[in-house]
């Protein structure tokens, strides 16, 4: 589940007694209510729709771009053909490439049977094969997300999370090589310096907000034939309906790719800590102490 990014708020931790040297662990309250509330909201939200997404998807398991489906010519394809030996076996077509991807994409087993459908049974909410329910679902949810990203962003202008911690400074720019090694050899901050977003995140939250969330909402709302009066000039922008929907499907799969990362470094950099800071709102952070004689 991709999440919004949360704010960073150091508060005045209780008193402790510090050591002469060794290390001093403190809880600080890092993430506020509102910040947790719509990042759950955001997270469901995502959930559902990627899997109600994939199941209209199914219904016709194939991209293009331009105006119309042309059906010899698409640039995506999940389908399946017989193999010598008569069984079903799943084709992911990209381009002129062509790939074997039996059990996954193209054929895959609903009720032990293999059956030709794009996503598994497993990806696609709410069941192997509902069409109907899947667009009320989608369409549902995705008025929701819409709400909860405008409450962000209003929350985040007022509370100045948006300037203040999630638009990089010319400083964050001048580090960037530095943070994209320490990132590579998965060296993360820790203590204080952990409560600061580096370039690399402020540049991933700003373009899922604003890029790939954005994006995602105006094709969405660009593949429906009722807003051609409102929005008919975008779809010319894009290059027709079939474009809208192949970018819209590009913005959510940006969006598991976001996912997978994002969850790949909360378990890294400390997953029950990351966890705690997100439900309670409190994060632990470590502080090294040294005795003076021994500097």
């Amino acid at each position: 589940m991709a999440s919004l990014p949360e704010e960073a708020i150091p508060a005045q931790p209780a008193a402790v007694d510090m050591p002469s040297s060794g290390t001093v662990r403190r809880m600080i309250y890092r993430h506020t209510l509102p910040l947790r509330i719509m990042h759950w909201i955001n997270a469901v939200c995502l959930l559902i729709l990627l899997g109600s997404g994939l199941q209209i998807f199914n219904a016709h398991p194939a991209l293009y771009w331009g105006q119309r489906s042309h059906f010899e010519r698409p640039w995506l394809s999940l389908h399946a053909q017989r193999g010598p030996d008569g069984q079903l076996r799943g084709v992911t077509q990209i381009g002129s490439r062509r790939f074997d991807t039996t059990g996954w994409f193209g054929v895959s087993k609903v009720a032990g049977q293999p059956m030709a459908r794009g996503f598994p049974a497993w990806a696609t909410i709410p069941g192997p094969q509902w069409l109907a329910m899947g667009r009320a679902w989608h369409f549902f949810f995705a008025w929701i997300f819409v709400i909860n990203g405008v409450c962000f962003v209003a929350y985040a202008l007022w509370t100045r999370h948006l300037t203040r911690d999630l638009i990089p400074t010319r400083a964050d720019w001048r580090g960037i090589g530095r943070s994209i090694i320490e990132h590579a050899l998965l060296k993360h901050p820790k203590g204080e310096a952990a409560l600061r977003y580096n370039v690399l995140q402020r540049i991933a939250y700003l373009v899922v907000i604003f890029v790939f969330g954005g994006g995602v909402v105006l094709m969405g709302l660009a593949m429906s034939p009722r807003m051609d009066s409102v929005l008919g000039w975008l779809v010319d922008a894009v290059g027709g309906r079939q474009s809208a929907r192949s970018i819209h499907f590009l913005f959510a799969m940006g969006f598991v790719a976001f996912f997978l990362i994002h969850i790949f470094e909360v378990i890294v950099t400390g997953l029950g800590n990351n966890l705690r800071s997100i439900i309670t709102g409190r994060y632990a952070i470590t502080t090294e102490v040294r005795d003076e004689a021994d500097q």
